[in-house]
């Protein structure tokens, strides 16, 4: 198992090393006017982002040996790791409206001051402390996946006018970069805690500085933008949740989107189990998944250049998801062979390549279905269903008869990606009878411009 890890990581290098080259050649065509500008705007935008997500990384390898360290039991841990996950159901979805009333640089800077004191808590074994701490970063956690795209989005498309198919440029990046950034700061994590001997809370003493670092760049460098400042708080909290349920696209979307992301998340938990075999190199599998989500990050460019919409991109990631979740509900079961843990191995690279495909595709269909007024809102909202989702997943671990086969927990992912798939098609029907809807209106409008023109 240990020498097909480390034979599939170099495979997985270069080929996406070869896929990211041939995405940058199909980029740099479409980016062929305007590209100094627009170059230099995506710059100052990844430059905060990639610190922000640095600091993301950097916490997640040692969480949970962080508590065992302290001395805490698992069932003591499961309650911190959920503490995490409903901060975001409860207190996540006020960030959205806040980000749109308040402003998106502001709620940046929130961003950095919130998940640094996140990790400020991790250096004490106290068990309240650490709960506050979850709590932090779950709001942090929302904060992150939410205000900084909705902050691009507007720069992009209100204040520099760059065309709409850019922004998937964008996102393809940040995804492509997202995995090198994971690994980078996995081996970071590892020097720290185990190689230089500082232990589990190593890492978030590191995160730290990229966190401040990311804030003193928002001050310094973005300028301030919003989203509707008309309403309220709480007629913007509920404005956001009517969009959502009076445009089907929207709600078909934030539908999918739910599903997918309820999938993935519950997929971090159940992997370890799963493919650890007492001398499984955990860090490098890890490294591998990463990869994975390069690879489909380049993917989405080559597809998106050669004329796939990103709407059928994002049904592709469903499909393979589905197969994915497929195969574990057979190779997840007890007393599972080497061969099984091979092939659940390589189900799950799967799944990291369609996951790859998958943040550049929603964020770009994000960008064209959600109003710029309460975009952070309404992302947030869609947060929600997942986290109750995930949470309840989590919970179900501790039911012994799902504890000891974990392919119950494959086949309701099997279950909720198959229906992801369903709901995606419908989008797909409704985002292409918007989009002609809006050409024909467009067309009219010039053939009566041209009938006064000749009159």
């Amino acid at each position: 198992m240990e020498l097909i890890i480390y034979g599939t990581f170099l495979v997985l290098s270069l080929v996406a090393y070869a896929a990211r080259q041939v995405a940058n050649k199909g980029d740099e065509k479409k980016v062929s006017i305007s590209n100094i500008n627009f170059k230099s705007f995506q710059k100052s935008f990844f430059l905060v982002y990639f610190l922000a997500l640095l600091g993301d990384w950097l916490q997640g390898p040692y969480v949970y040996k962080l508590y065992a360290f302290y001395g805490f039991k698992e069932s003591e841990i499961a309650v911190l790791y959920v503490a995490g996950f409903a901060s975001s159901v409860v207190f996540g979805t006020c960030t959205g409206p806040l980000a749109d009333l308040w402003g998106r640089k502001k709620m940046a800077i929130a961003f950095s001051v919130i998940y640094t004191f996140c990790c400020l808590t991790k250096m004490s074994p106290n068990f309240w402390w650490l709960f506050i701490g979850r709590v932090f970063g779950g709001v942090a956690t929302s904060m992150l996946f939410s205000t900084f795209e909705s902050w691009y989005v507007y720069e992009h498309s209100e204040r520099h006018g760059f065309p709409s198919e850019w922004i998937g440029i964008t996102f393809s990046i940040t995804t492509f970069w997202n995995g090198m950034i994971a690994i980078f700061a996995g081996i970071i994590s590892n020097v720290t805690a185990e190689t230089l001997g500082f232990g589990p809370v190593a890492p978030f003493v590191v995160a730290l500085l990229p966190l401040v670092v990311c804030g003193v760049l928002v001050v310094n460098t973005w300028e301030e933008n919003y989203g509707d400042r008309k309403s309220n708080f709480s007629g913007s909290c509920w404005e956001g949740l009517k969009i959502i349920f009076s445009d089907e696209q929207v709600l078909l979307l934030g539908s999918v989107q739910s599903l997918l992301e309820s999938c993935m998340y519950i997929f971090v938990f159940l992997w370890t189990p799963v493919l650890d075999t007492g001398t499984t190199p955990l860090g490098m599998v890890f490294s591998c998944f990463m990869v994975c989500i390069m690879v489909g990050s380049a993917l989405f460019s080559i597809m998106a250049n050669r004329g796939y919409t990103e709407a059928n991109i994002l049904k592709h990631c469903l499909i393979m998801i589905s197969v994915s979740m497929a195969i574990c509900c057979y190779t997840a079961r007890p007393g599972a062979t080497n061969i099984d843990t091979v092939i659940s191995f390589l189900a799950f690279l799967v799944l990291e390549v369609a996951i790859g495909m998958y943040f550049p595709a929603i964020s770009y269909l994000r960008s064209q279905v959600i109003p710029e007024s309460h975009r952070a809102n309404v992302m947030n909202w869609f947060r929600v269903p997942m986290n109750v989702i995930t949470c309840g997943a989590l919970l179900c671990l501790h039911v012994e008869t799902i504890s000891n086969d974990k392919r119950i927990v494959f086949g309701a992912c099997l279950v909720l990606s198959l229906l992801g798939t369903f709901l995606c098609n419908r989008f797909i029907l409704a985002f292409r009878d918007e989009n002609a809807s809006k050409k024909g209106g467009i067309d009219i409008e010039n053939d009566v411009k041209s009938g006064k023109k000749l009159q």
